[in-house]
């Protein structure tokens, strides 16, 4: 059985800790209607934590939970509404991180580095997610649920890519006589390159993750290597 700080999912700078439904084998306490549905997410989330990434259908997830089919559908009309769910969540997350990192730090090449040590670390966090985030819980299912995911990454490539040219307009066009910017750039520095550079990086690095059956930490060495690809 997995440790309880792997079945977490992270919400800005804490954590909810995913219940394990149905593990006694009996049925779901009474919740209101609101809990209910946040209840079978963090279930789906831990569901999606298996090693072996199998396959999730409404009735496993029925079972795990120790109710009906028939009250999942009381809450969510499908399947691919519960990963929409999902996907919405990581979305927040996400873009409420971003904004909390350009807020709180000046210099444009350092907030490209911290949105994507958050996006690896969301990841070591939040196994289950990671899977939705690289495809591989979605195959078979609708294919809007892909695009938004796809939507989604491509903002956030947006992000960092604005990120760098501000830093690229700060180190251009500092007045003479002030104090040079944190961290320097080369007179060919491309924003667009390295933003997209960043987004393929930290996807090749979810797909190891989930791969590796969880194993392979996310972000080992990242701070590292997202120095050397933004220099």
């Amino acid at each position: 059985m997995q440790s309880t700080e792997r079945q977490t999912v992270a919400i800005e700078n804490g954590e909810i800790p995913a219940q394990r439904a149905g593990a006694s084998g009996g049925r779901a306490a009474r919740m209101k209607p609101g809990e209910r549905r946040v209840h079978i997410l963090q279930t789906l989330a831990v569901m999606l934590e298996a090693p072996k990434g199998e396959k999730i259908t409404t009735a496993a997830l029925a079972a795990r939970l120790g109710v009906s089919e028939a009250a999942l559908y009381r809450q969510f009309a499908s399947k691919a509404q519960m990963y929409e769910a999902l996907i919405d969540f990581i979305e927040s997350t996400f873009f409420g991180l971003i904004n909390q990192i350009t807020a709180r730090e000046p210099d444009g090449v350092l907030q490209a580095r911290a949105i994507g040590l958050m996006l690896l670390r969301f990841a070591a966090k939040n196994p289950g997610m990671t899977r939705v985030l690289t495809g591989e819980a979605l195959v078979g299912e609708h294919e809007r649920l892909a695009e938004r995911v796809e939507r989604m990454l491509e903002r956030v490539e947006t992000s960092v890519k604005q990120c760098l040219r501000l830093a690229l307009m700060d180190a251009n066009h500092r007045p003479p006589g002030t104090d040079a910017p944190a961290t320097a750039l080369p007179a060919n520095y491309d924003p667009a390159v390295r933003a997209s550079l960043i987004v393929s990086y930290v996807l090749g690095r979810w797909h190891r993750y989930a791969k590796s059956g969880f194993t392979h930490a996310p972000d080992q060495h990242a701070d590292a290597q997202l120095r050397l690809i933004l220099q």
